[in-house]
């Protein structure tokens, strides 16, 4: 599917919003640094990548690494910085064609992604679409129940909200299911509180993150 002008100047304001978000926390978790096996010529797909610091960073693990967004804005940022890292502009529910060839051994999706996904299934299939047989999938995400709680412990809407009016929440069951049926066997899903200083103000009674690491099914 090719991007028109106005799915591009969406991207780049879903970019700058993420961007916000996620500011101070641009990098490789620890948490995906202790899951990571060994990337010395592995073929890694990084999917909304955004400026791509997170990309370097699994490049100098030693990974080839193919990263895609949809934000052109952001990628350009990513080519200054880091030429030698192949930038793909798409938009990660309907992959290009040539990232869909069943060829990374690692698929890495991080914070800040779920949220702005309106089709998982088709997200999913990407992902097992661009999968080599017994390839990996590790995704570290902002836990959904974070989204429903503010920093006084009050619910601020329902976990199972899914009327036209309310945010896009996927559920982690959603997530789970989606990657299931698309192919690929869930290997590990942990869950961590939510962080001293975290920018919704949460205490650690409160699940902050996941990470789900699943494998194509050969």
């Amino acid at each position: 599917m090719e991007p028109t002008e106005h799915n591009r100047r969406a991207w780049d304001e879903v970019h700058r919003r993420r961007a916000q978000i996620l500011s101070g926390r641009l990098g490789l978790p620890p948490q995906v640094r202790r899951a990571l096996a060994d990337l010395k010529g592995k073929k890694v797909l990084h999917l909304q990548c955004g400026t791509g610091k997170s990309t370097a960073e699994l490049a100098e693990l030693g990974a080839t690494v193919t990263g895609v967004d949809g934000s052109e804005e952001a990628l350009d940022l990513g080519r200054e910085r880091w030429p030698s890292i192949l930038w793909v502009q798409g938009d990660v529910q309907a992959l290009p064609r040539e990232l869909r060839r069943e060829r990374f051994d690692l698929v890495y999706a991080a914070s800040g992604v779920l949220p702005w996904l309106h089709d998982l299934a088709a997200w999913a299939a990407g992902v097992a679409g661009a999968l080599r047989l017994g390839g990996d999938f590790l995704l570290f995400e902002e836990h959904p129940a974070a989204l429903c709680v503010d920093g006084m412990m009050r619910w601020r809407e329902s976990y199972f909200d899914e009327s036209a009016e309310a945010d896009r929440l996927w559920r982690l069951g959603q997530v789970v299911t989606t990657l299931v049926r698309a192919g690929l066997a869930i290997q590990a899903l942990e869950e961590y509180p939510a962080q001293p200083g975290n920018y919704r103000r949460l205490d650690a009674r409160v699940p902050g993150e996941f990470l789900l690491y699943a494998r194509k099914a050969a």
